[in-house]
């Protein structure tokens, strides 16, 4: 351990008024930005407890594993915090795609409307 080890500490995530954080989920081999979703202390929790990601829907209101039910889930190899330690990033090993579209990320298409993301499963079969 080096001297600039010796002083971490945790870092305490700040949650905000609503409860809530942004987290990217990024590829961690490629770089390739997968999704955004958000994270609730319970989410966060059960992510660091299983290793596969966990977020908070807003639509639903309630927790939930990514991949539960289509089998797509992400094994989250670090979990980083921005400088306001209000921002997560997921570094994930993701199993098929991240898209409930069928595509590997939700980013898959420019503002103009062109699909520039790889589709990898048909979401009819899945879901």
């Amino acid at each position: 351990m080096t001297d600039a080890d010796a002083g971490e500490e945790a870092i305490e995530v700040d949650f905000g008024d609503d409860g809530l954080v942004p987290a990217i989920a990024q590829d961690a081999d490629s770089g390739e930005v997968l999704m955004l979703a958000y994270v609730s202390p319970a989410a966060l929790e059960r992510t660091r407890e299983t290793g596969e990601a966990h977020y908070y829907s807003r639509s639903r209101d309630e927790l939930w594993h990514k991949g539960g039910s289509s089998g797509h889930t992400q094994a989250v190899r670090e979990v980083r915090v921005d400088c306001d330690a209000d921002t997560l990033l997921y570094l994930v090993d993701q199993n098929v795609g991240a898209c409930h579209t069928g595509h590997r990320s939700c980013f898959h298409r420019t503002i103009e409307g062109e699909n520039v993301g790889e589709r990898v499963f048909d979401p009819d079969e899945v879901y």
